[in-house]
Formats: C-alpha cells, structure tokens, sequence
C-alpha cells in the first residue's frame, strides 16, 4: 500500500494576509465609486479607502518594526480621510452641490459610458494589471505579491472612473483615489522610506487638493455646472 504524500501549504504572515484583505478593500471601495449617483457618497467612499491605507501602515509598521510608519499612519489619517474629505463637502456646499440644487449633487447623467458598461471595463482593466504584475513573478519574502498586484489594479480602475466620469468632482475624486493606489502600493513594496519622504507625498497631496478646489470653482463659475462635456468643443 503506497504511502499518501501530504502537500503542506504555509500559512501566511500577518503582513501578507493583513496587506492582502486591506487592498481587496481598497480595490472594492473603488468600484463602488463607479456606483454611486451623488457626490457626497463619492467623497465618503474616498474617506474610507484612505482610512484602510492608513490601517495598512499600521499593519506594516507593527510587523515589520518600523515605528516611523505609527507616525505615517497618523497623518495620512488625519489628511486623507479627515481634511480632505471635509475641504471636498465644504467646497461642495459651498457652490449648492450639497444642500443646494439637487441636480448638481447628482452625477447619474455624468457617465460617458452606462454604470455597467463602466463596471465591466473596469474589471477588465483591474483584472489586467493584476495578472500582469503576477505575471512579473515578483517574490520577496516581506513582499505582498497579491497586495501588490491588487494595488496596480487600484491605479488602474482610477484612471478608468477619471476617464468614463464627466464632472469635475468625479474626476478629482478619481485622481485623489489614484494617489491612494500609489500609497498602497509604496506600503507594500517601499514601506522603509525615510519618514521625510512619506510626508514630501502627503505634501503633494494637499496642494493637488488645494489646486482641484480652484479648478472645481472656477469651472462652476463659469460653466454654472459641474460637467465637463462641454470642453470636448476645445480641442483642436
């Protein structure tokens, strides 16, 4: 009677399942921008994906012993998912999109493509970069290679919801989410950084937030809308 060889699979690190799980959460909460009609669950939806990038550099920082990310993790809080969602639903209520005339609330009609059609192009341009970066054969042995991947397909699908989205919120929404790919991305791959480096990031990100604010009213005070249909007639 020949003997039964089992096949042992490790179990993995605290680091690879946690980074894992958060980035199918990021990835997830980027679909659901595709989903969503109003721009106040656009910009809740950014403030939750930027919640799970700084639960990840606590993840990071407790099993890989790097304290400087505890610091990280903070500020990126307090920036992404605190300041900038409120400066968006300020600035928002401030022109009427929230409190205001409902129709500039409302980016249902803002879709160059049907939610499905979105939705569908999406998976398919998530699902690209993930097989691609698996493809690469990328190992390392404090490497997420999944979280890896699932990071390049949250760069991705932003580029896609800036493309398929024809408001400006939306579309700064999509950029401000693409920089949360980044930040997944460089937890994952580059989480030792030099903390100098990780804040010049968060830096950038608020003067990108402060630059979309002056785009977003001055595209309302002279559109008196939030679509950006009407400038496909300026190009040459």
């Amino acid at each position: 009677m020949s003997g039964v060889i089992a096949a042992t699979v490790a179990a993995p690190s605290a680091l690879s399942g946690g980074a894992n799980v958060i980035a199918v959460g990021v990835l997830l909460a980027e679909f659901g921008m595709f989903r969503q009609a109003l721009l106040r669950d656009q910009v809740r939806l950014y403030a939750a994906q930027s919640a799970l990038i700084s639960v990840l550099a606590v993840v990071v920082a407790a099993t890989r012993h790097l304290p400087d990310l505890y610091a990280l993790a903070a500020l990126s809080f307090a920036l992404k998912a605190v300041i900038v969602p409120v400066v968006l639903r300020r600035l928002l209520r401030g022109i009427g999109a929230i409190g205001g005339d409902p129709r500039w609330g409302d980016i249902a009609g803002s879709h160059a493509l049907s939610v499905a059609n979105a939705v569908l192009v999406a998976i398919a341009v998530a699902a690209f970069g993930f097989f691609t970066v698996a493809a690469l054969g990328i190992t390392s042995p404090v490497l997420p290679a999944t979280a890896l991947s699932v990071s390049v397909a949250v760069i991705l699908v932003a580029f896609v919801l800036m493309i398929v989205r024809r408001d400006v919120v939306s579309q700064a929404i999509g950029f401000l989410s693409l920089e949360n790919g980044v930040s997944l991305t460089a937890l994952v791959v580059a989480a030792g950084l030099p903390l100098i480096l990780e804040v010049a990031f968060l830096f950038d990100l608020l003067v990108a937030v402060v630059v979309f604010g002056l785009l977003i009213r001055v595209h309302h005070g002279r559109a008196e809308s939030m679509s950006t249909a009407d400038l496909t007639r300026l190009r040459g």
